[in-house]
């Protein structure tokens, strides 16, 4: 118990895995008592067959929650103890089921009372324990439904990394990371065209003086993302020339620009976003869409890879 102590929730599987395989090894235990021949890991297929209906490794997977080669390896077992057998398909002889064999079907008889016996010593266990495992097991069952722990962990990752990512204004310091950035994501989806050239090489007076302005991403001080505000008609900015690096994918901080240029256009006074993008890039489009932003159908694109047009209200 020192080293799960010491290791803590990080161990929440390896703790899991061996109070299953402690349960496991005194319920053949069990089995034994009752002079029941049987593996405690055939016990979920064994109950499916034992209302008596004939089923395959499908439905049996499907019934009882686990794999299909999972269960296909246990009805193998199964034959070969001499406690289920395959049967042909009414129906259709190319289809093969599983049934309990005359020894399965004693075996089901002898373990009724064992059934009562470990059903009042687990409540009674349980009676015994702060804290009721069975419901907890059902709540964690549907959490990991709903969210899986591989994306829990992406989550946590995504908020520390964050915490070493500031967002700030431009300088001329940052123009050639600037141009990198959008140059090494636009060639790797589609080809620059002379509107990027224009707002990459020359972003002073492409962007920054018509009262645009460019938002450059840090990570550990090193530049990992950039953006772009572009002075539209009125009171209306263009979010462009959003770039992260693929050694920074994963980290959000796409959405921490995002976040930073909405403040920015808010302080500005803004009253809508504008962007132009292409819908091959989901990741993107649902990025904007977490914004806040919706799909528009607004003035023709000088851009020839732009295939949708998207707005915010401010």
């Amino acid at each position: 118990m020192e080293f799960y102590n010491k290791v803590g929730k990080m161990a929440l599987g390896s703790r899991l895995r061996r109070l299953s395989e402690k349960l496991s090894d005194q319920a053949s235990e069990v089995y034994g008592l009752y002079n029941i021949e049987m593996n405690p890991k055939w016990f979920p297929v064994f109950y499916s067959l034992a209302e008596g209906e004939n089923k395959s490794i499908m439905q049996i997977a499907q019934e009882i929650g686990h794999s299909h080669p999972s269960v296909s390896t246990i009805a193998k077992e199964m034959i070969k103890g001499g406690v289920a057998k395959e049967v042909k398909g009414k129906g259709d002889a190319r289809k093969n089921y599983i049934a309990l064999t005359d020894k399965g079907g004693e075996i089901n008889k002898k373990i009724q009372s064992q059934y009562a016996d470990v059903n009042a010593a687990v409540e009674s266990a349980m009676g015994e324990s702060q804290y009721n495992i069975w419901k907890a097991i059902e709540e964690w069952e549907f959490l990991l439904e709903q969210k899986s722990l591989l994306n829990r962990v992406k989550d946590e990752r995504k908020k520390r990394e964050s915490a070493d990512v500031q967002v700030i204004d431009y300088t001329p310091e940052y123009q050639q990371a600037f141009r990198e950035l959008n140059v090494e994501w636009i060639q790797t989806w589609f080809k620059m065209e002379e509107s990027d050239y224009k707002a990459l090489d020359h972003p002073k007076e492409y962007i920054l003086d018509k009262g645009g302005h460019i938002l450059i991403a840090l990570y550990k001080n090193e530049p990992v993302g950039a953006c772009a505000l572009i002075k539209m008609d009125g009171d209306t900015f263009e979010l462009a020339k959003m770039a992260v690096s693929p050694k920074a994918k994963g980290m959000g901080i796409g959405y921490l620009l995002g976040q930073a240029c909405i403040a920015k256009a808010k302080k500005l006074e803004a009253n809508k976003l504008y962007l132009e993008s292409n819908t091959i890039l989901k990741p993107a489009i649902s990025l904007y869409h977490k914004l806040g932003f919706k799909k528009i159908t607004g003035v023709p694109s000088p851009y020839e890879r732009c295939n949708i047009q998207m707005e915010l209200e401010l």
